[in-house]
């Protein structure tokens, strides 16, 4: 379901079980606050998050009354799949008692989510999957929280920290409220002076969607009118590809993932998965060409002169995503 048919719904009733996963994190904790408050069940709910997840607590919170004579509301967060047979216990629990709700918030990858997916298409079950927004939603969400919040700030003002946080509203909340404190009209200047650029995320997110094939132009417009150069990008890709090379050797030798010895240091764990999953996709003979490619552009970008460097770096990304 999308999330125009999800908030028709939402203007009748809460679906007694929802499963919630995307790109759009802002939107999914805007959705776990509306069950909290809703439900007014603050003091009776369950968090299990991520590791935390333990399936006979799951079972025994929704199995009982809740302690206050109120609502049970179990929320979930996860990067992984929760075994398809348990879940459907969980849910058969939530359908057998009025006043228990289950809040499922996926955060891994969407094709592990699949079969799970099927188990929310019922009467009071529901799955939604929710995308990154667009730059016109952007505004419009964070013009709402600046409202609430009592800042006056321009649409233009809000354009430009939408890019500086590379369009992460949950980033971009917070630090709207953050400059609530200033207790003043709200500038471009400001945004420049007192909000860290999330560039790096960014550059992140660019090898990313490159090495998954997706659309790369706007995120490398993004970046270019962040400041970052085509000289910083290119050793990014060069540093990133690296690290995939690394990452595929050592899961080819121990048939284990490990950041901490490929690196030197732990990689998030979400991340570290990440990068396993591409070092394990991407052919050997592939990745061998994209170095080399590297290579051949960065001794291109280096010695051309200032106008073309953009326009190589470009070309490169191009012929780097036609090997993968």
């Amino acid at each position: 379901m999308y999330q125009k048919d999800f908030e028709q719904i939402l203007q009748k009733r809460l679906p007694k079980a929802l499963l919630v996963y995307g790109e759009n994190q802002y939107a999914i904790e805007g959705y776990i606050s509306k069950y909290i408050i809703e439900l007014d069940a603050k003091e009776d709910l369950l968090k299990l998050y991520f590791d935390e997840y333990n399936f006979e607590q799951a079972k025994t919170y929704l199995s009982q009354n809740s302690l206050f004579g109120g609502t049970n509301l179990l929320i979930i967060k996860h990067d992984k799949a929760i075994p398809k047979k348990e879940l459907e216990t969980l849910l058969e629990l939530v359908k057998k008692n009025s006043d228990n709700y289950l809040l499922y918030a996926f955060f891994g990858v969407q094709k592990d989510i699949r079969s799970n997916a099927a188990l929310f298409r019922s009467d009071d079950t529901v799955e939604v999957r929710l995308f990154e927004p667009s730059l016109r939603e952007s505004i419009t969400i964070l013009q709402k929280k600046a409202n609430e919040l009592q800042i006056q700030i321009d649409p233009y003002a809000l354009e430009h920290l939408i890019m500086v946080l590379n369009n992460n509203l949950m980033l971009c909340s917070n630090e709207l409220e953050k400059l609530s404190t200033l207790n003043r009209t709200i500038s471009s200047k400001d945004i420049d002076d007192l909000v860290y650029s999330d560039a790096p995320l960014g550059v992140e997110k660019l090898l990313i969607d490159l090495c998954n094939k997706k659309p790369i132009s706007n995120t490398i417009n993004t970046l270019l009118e962040l400041g970052e150069d085509a000289a910083y990008l290119l050793r990014s890709t060069q540093m990133f590809m690296n690290q995939i090379l690394l990452f595929q050797a050592y899961i080819k030798i121990n048939g284990n993932v490990n950041s901490a010895e490929i690196l030197g240091y732990k990689l998030p764990k979400q991340i570290e998965e990440q990068k396993a999953a591409l070092a394990s996709r991407i052919k050997s003979s592939s990745l061998l060409k994209i170095l080399e490619h590297l290579l051949r552009s960065e001794l291109e970008i280096k010695s051309a002169p200032a106008p073309q460097k953009e326009t190589l770096l470009y070309g490169m990304f191009i012929k780097l995503q036609s090997y993968l």
